[in-house]
């Protein structure tokens, strides 16, 4: 998946994987997986997806700060 904002291109295909959390089990429509990003510039990113119902409906990347990244994977 990509997102591009006004100045960063976020890409799960080329980003490195930090941490992957799944919550439930393949086709669980309660399940969801958060998967932590490091682009090659730094940049971290999260993304989300999962069932339909689920708190992440739909595919999703948020953007994160090195800082809030940090705190998600201490807290994850």
């Amino acid at each position: 998946m990509i997102k591009t904002t006004k100045t960063k291109t976020y890409n799960t295909e080329t980003a490195t994987v930090v941490k992957k959390v799944a919550c439930g089990a393949f086709g669980d429509p309660t399940g969801y997986e958060m998967t932590m990003y490091m682009t090659p510039e730094g940049d971290y990113f999260l993304y989300t997806n999962g069932g339909a119902e689920s708190a992440y409906k739909q595919e999703k990347i948020t953007s994160y700060t090195k800082a809030n990244a940090k705190k998600w994977l201490e807290e994850n």
